[in-house]
């Protein structure tokens, strides 16, 4: 049993998981359900960490089964969780899988950026601003599923060169043996760098729009604030924020601190060249065919996304529906790979969804708000950035802001606050559950689902890799976003 149990994982991990769904119980009883309720989180956060090991859905999830034992939340609060995310959920679901079928012309386009732009500064640059504006206007997870489809696209005609007799660059040698070794690690490094860059501005421009985020969008909803309204009233502190992030990519590019500056090798970028002229030119008439589809399908896809004519779930499905009608796309095995991607990350973050019922349940919270609340006005924003920033690196941002921007409503509804306190407070949780989320892979949904994705150990991104490089980000970004909610709110 011990053999089969978690599979390939570590024994010492195995062992680890025993000893937590052991203790829970002695704690239970003997220190009590809130107590209790804490260690669920580090543990939660351990199997997290180890996602590389062994992914978190089943360690994670065992917990979570334990959580419902112990009565520290019910199957029905999780339900509600899960139906209060549910468009998250949806999007998964449908908007992953048909960014799948884009991945010719993803491949086509990014080939062609990866090559062609020689400075790795500029590049970096472009993976950030990109990633934001795209960000402020669409879905955090779509453009870090776009990122993800892309590197590992990019990644497998990489492997493609590696893996065949070829020798696209007519040195001598073969490309395999060109590509491997230190070369390898270097592009790995490479790509590295650029998707962190990425995710980091889904973050960027994330925080800036009502429709950047979920919880901004339930923020705005609270407020009464349109689109117009949203951004003017966070400018203040996310426009000098996205200034400071894009100077902190521009420093850690041109030093290399925390990971980051690495180039694409010279070789590498020969081979790669060459190999994908090559292929433009074998090109047949029907996968041109199917670039134009999947091109039609990209613009319809932004329009749709722009203009919020449906949920986002709808559009994915949309997209899935025209790409593989017109591309002759019809066997339900066909279908099926699409999905494979996204459907183990949606059972994580269903599990996940138990552990913030259980924080709700146990009221975790709460204390920290009730303090808050009952210190003097002047100080209560930045004192709720901070918290609200602290929770977010060890919680879901959207639960943590869901749950704040309820008790200050409360507050301004009974006439503890005035409606001038409401506005500030409601600035502050917004850029205090953006911005120092970006900490740790459990704050915001597009980190975790890089962390969890295909892509993580191809490039050999772990749990404390991705924190190791967001450390700059989060303290630039952390610092900034405080100072702006202390002089401009």
């Amino acid at each position: 049993m011990l053999k089969n149990f978690l599979g390939n994982s570590p024994k010492w991990f195995k062992y680890a998981i025993c000893f937590f769904l052991a203790f829970n119980v002695l704690s239970y009883f003997v220190l009590g359900p809130v107590v209790t309720a804490w260690f669920f989180i580090a543990e939660f956060i351990f199997t997290l960490a180890m996602a590389l090991k062994c992914y978190p859905l089943q360690s994670g999830g065992l917990l979570a089964i334990e959580i419902l034992i112990l009565n520290l939340t019910s199957p029905e609060a999780a339900k509600e969780e899960v139906i209060q995310n549910f468009e998250v959920i949806f999007l998964l679901m449908f908007m992953v899988a048909g960014i799948y079928f884009m991945k010719p012309l993803l491949m086509y386009i990014f080939s062609k950026v990866f090559t062609k732009i020689k400075s790795k500064l500029i590049l970096s640059i472009l993976f950030l601003l990109l990633s934001a504006i795209l960000s402020a206007f669409l879905d955090a997870l779509t453009v870090t599923a776009v990122l993800i489809s892309v590197s590992v696209g990019f990644y497998g005609v990489y492997h493609k060169i590696q893996s065949a007799d070829t020798d696209y660059n007519d040195s001598g040698i073969l490309d395999r043996k060109e590509l491997s070794g230190e070369t390898l690690d270097k592009f790995r490094s490479f790509l590295r760098s650029l998707i962190m860059h990425g995710v980091v501005g889904t973050a960027l421009g994330g925080v800036c729009t009502i429709v950047g985020e979920p919880q901004n969008l339930l923020i705005g909803e609270k407020m009464g604030w349109d689109f117009i309204d949203f951004f003017v009233k966070m400018a203040p502190i996310t426009l000098p924020v996205l200034l400071a992030g894009l100077l902190t990519t521009i420093v850690l590019e041109t030093t290399g601190w925390f990971g980051f500056g690495q180039k694409l090798p010279k070789v590498a970028r020969t081979i790669i060249e060459n190999y994908t002229d090559e292929m433009d030119e074998k090109r047949t008439s029907s996968e041109k065919y199917g670039l134009l589809v999947q091109s039609i399908a990209a613009i319809l896809l932004i329009g749709g996304l722009a203009l919020h004519i449906a949920s986002v779930g709808f559009i994915g499905l949309g997209l899935i529906v025209v790409q593989t009608a017109f591309m002759g796309i019809t066997e339900e095995h066909s279908l099926g790979k699409a999905f494979e991607e996204a459907l183990p990350f949606t059972g994580l973050i269903v599990v996940f969804f138990v552990i913030v019922a259980m924080i709700h349940e146990q009221h975790l919270f709460h204390p920290i708000i009730d303090w808050a609340l009952s210190l003097d006005p002047s100080d209560q924003p930045a004192v709720f950035y901070v918290a609200n920033g602290v929770l977010s690196m060890i919680s879901d941002n959207v639960f943590v802001a869901t749950v704040y921007i309820g008790e200050v409503q409360n507050a301004f509804l009974s006439g503890n606050i005035s409606q001038e306190q409401f506005d500030k407070l409601a600035i502050a949780i917004n850029t205090g559950t953006n911005l120092p989320s970006v900490a740790t892979p459990n704050g915001q949904a597009a980190f975790l689902f890089l962390l969890t994705s295909s892509l993580a150990p191809l490039i050999n991104l772990s749990y404390l890799k991705m924190v190791k490089m967001a450390l700059p980000y989060t303290i630039v970004l952390a610092i900034i976003g405080y100072l702006g909610v202390v002089f401009f709110l």
